[in-house]
């Protein structure tokens, strides 16, 4: 068979993104609606990792309060006709419903959390016991306290969305290419000049990386030390199940959401899967302060990631083959034991669920920061250089506004909301 003919680049553009999950085609979308020339270049295909592996919860609920205002915005435009509301994402507003009794002490974080939050105008409020019978009809484990609820929270569908804003974003002039890597940077007069790719050099004023859990291998190669971890979400989809309830809920060890073809997403909230990986030792004190409260959650394993991680290259040159190139699409085995737990658990609380039929099962690597927030702004060490990433397994809800907001940075319009929290100079970037 031939080989594929390589993607055509441009020479030049004003601005290139650096990944095509979620945050990147909406950061594409936004600068090419506001008539910049941009191009977007996806090692593999678009939204096929973490943006396409994840829940599709698109929420305010539980969120960080320094998170709220940018979330906001997201489902403003999740729903917005004049932006991502008029594309076939599969947004939809279902309300999510966090019961009680999923850990210790629950019900007195869910308070604490309400009254964070409550400049915010949220409609985030402690339903009751009935209320959440009501909620979710056919339930047989109601959380004996009630429930954390959000009617307007919503969800997308992972498989539909990022695709769908690229393809907007192209129709608006944004070049979008797949399966061409982004190798490293070039540098002039003490700035980002050009980014290179495995097809070559393209010039540029601005690079924004958003390669989710490939950034700090990225950066680590332009000398930048990007603090993340990586851990592993597993999630599993049932064949359409008559009956099924609309509200979203996150119960203890399982968590489901209906999907727009009438199956369900099931899965275990705070079951992500932490491996043991150099980078565990390299950035220890920097996750120390977490390891007593996040951290705790995750379920710690030591596995073929250690040496696959020991063994790819943290540096090279532009002129050679990069480890995006080596392996173009992550897709872990997902834990079976996670998984076989969450069905059993739904079942338990929802007996429709006994009868599911489950048609596909994935993982996905979610990369997290030390503090659990976003790194989005410009470089302090390297002009021209921005980054989008580090979500902490909140992009696909933030993307939309996500990208919105480096892009208003990269162009240095007011932001659409303050982003000190979010500034790449908290780590030293």
């Amino acid at each position: 068979m031939p080989r594929a003919a390589p993607p055509r680049l441009p020479a030049a553009v004003e601005v290139v993104i650096v990944g095509g999950g979620i945050v990147g085609v909406s950061a594409a979308w936004h600068l090419a609606e506001r008539g910049m020339s941009v191009l977007l270049c996806e090692k593999g295909e678009i939204g096929q990792e973490q943006s396409g592996r994840n829940w599709g919860w698109c929420r305010n609920t539980l969120r960080s309060p320094a998170e709220i205002p940018l979330m906001q915005q997201s489902l403003s435009d999740w729903r917005s006709a004049e932006v991502f509301g008029g594309l076939a994402t599969g947004f939809r507003t279902t309300g999510i419903l966090y019961f009680t009794g999923r850990t210790r002490g629950d019900r007195q974080a869910y308070e604490s959390w309400l009254a964070s939050v409550r400049g915010f105008g949220l409609d985030s409020r402690m339903a009751t016991r009935e209320e959440v019978g009501a909620l979710v009809p056919g339930c047989v484990e109601l959380p004996g306290k009630g429930a954390l609820y959000t009617a307007s929270d919503g969800c997308a569908e992972p498989g539909l969305a990022a695709p769908a804003i690229a393809a907007a974003a192209a129709a608006r002039g944004a070049i979008i290419r797949s399966n061409c890597a982004v190798r490293s940077v070039e540098q002039g007069a003490g700035r980002l000049c050009a980014v290179v790719t495995e097809h070559g050099a393209v010039r540029c004023d601005a690079a924004i990386v958003a390669g989710g859990a490939w950034s700090r291998l990225f950066a680590g190669n332009l000398g930048l030390d990007l603090p993340a971890l990586n851990v592993m979400g597993s999630v599993m989809r049932t064949a359409p199940l008559a009956g099924g309830p609309g509200v979203s809920v996150a119960g203890r060890r399982f968590g489901w959401r209906k999907r727009a073809d009438g199956g369900f997403v099931l899965s275990q909230a705070d079951a992500t899967i932490f491996d043991i990986v150099p980078d565990s030792f390299r950035l220890l004190n920097a996750f120390r302060p977490m390891i007593g409260t996040g951290l705790r959650q995750l379920r710690l394993r030591v596995g073929r990631s250690f040496w696959r991680e020991l063994t790819t290259p943290r540096h090279w040159q532009a002129d050679q083959v990069s480890p995006f190139e080596r392996m173009r699409l992550a897709a872990p085995q997902p834990s079976k034991r996670v998984l076989r737990e969450a069905l059993l658990r739904a079942g338990e609380a929802m007996p429709v669920f006994r009868e599911a039929e489950i048609v596909e099962s994935w993982g996905g690597l979610i990369d997290v920061t030390p503090d659990a927030l976003p790194i989005i702004g410009p470089s302090a060490r390297l002009p021209g250089l921005h980054y989008a990433t580090g979500f902490s397994g909140h992009g696909f809800g933030l993307g939309p506004g996500g990208g919105r907001l480096i892009s208003d940075l990269v162009q240095g319009r007011a932001p659409v909301v303050d982003a000190a929290a979010f500034r790449p100079a908290r780590f030293g970037l």
